[in-house]
């Protein structure tokens, strides 16, 4: 099965199928998306990865940013697959040699992400992968990082948006009018 045999709804619906809700993890109250069976699935996962990088394609990127840690599973074959490069970015102290870093809030404290120095030409045209879009933080702090280190914001792809959390609208500043694009909402 092609990514061009699913459109909308029946890529939303493999996709949900395949995302398994953990209760009380990892503390009460929460409800976890596990995403590994969607990972597991050969099919799911193509089709994931052929969507996102549709998306790399049609946003014109240059290259695809993955945010650590499961971002990295779905950026760098989306990457792959559209023929761009893939570009970690990692929470501080973790990569090699001159970095660009980049603070920000957590619910209870601070973190700081970080990309190497010579990762991006001027101008290139980045798009940002992760996984789940929530409060939009780590987001937001990655696409002022790659702006920073002199590249462009094409977009940001996420596999699921948890509307209820108002991470798209924490985002729409930073963004600066760059698509936000989510294959599930809910």
């Amino acid at each position: 099965m092609t990514t061009a045999d699913l459109a909308g709804a029946d890529l939303r619906g493999l996709l949900l199928s395949r995302i398994r809700d953990v209760p009380d993890y990892p503390q009460p109250g929460v409800v976890f998306k596990d995403i590994t069976p969607l990972l597991a699935d050969p099919a799911a996962f193509g089709a994931l990865t052929g969507a996102l990088a549709e998306l790399c394609v049609r946003h014109r990127a240059d290259k695809v940013v993955g945010l650590e840690a499961r971002g990295f599973i779905l950026a760098a074959p989306a990457a792959a697959r559209a023929g761009l490069g893939f570009v970690p970015v990692r929470k501080a102290g973790k990569l090699p040699g001159v970095t660009h870093r980049q603070a920000y809030e957590l619910e209870y404290g601070t973190a700081e992400i970080e990309v190497l120095g010579d990762a991006f030409v001027p101008g290139e045209r980045v798009l940002v992968i992760d996984d789940v879009l929530a409060t939009g933080g780590t987001a937001e702090a990655s696409l002022e990082l790659i702006r920073r280190a002199g590249a462009e914001v094409a977009g940001l792809a996420v596999l699921m948006e948890l509307g209820f959390l108002g991470g798209r609208a924490r985002l729409a500043p930073a963004l600066d009018g760059a698509p936000l694009e989510a294959l599930v909402a809910v």
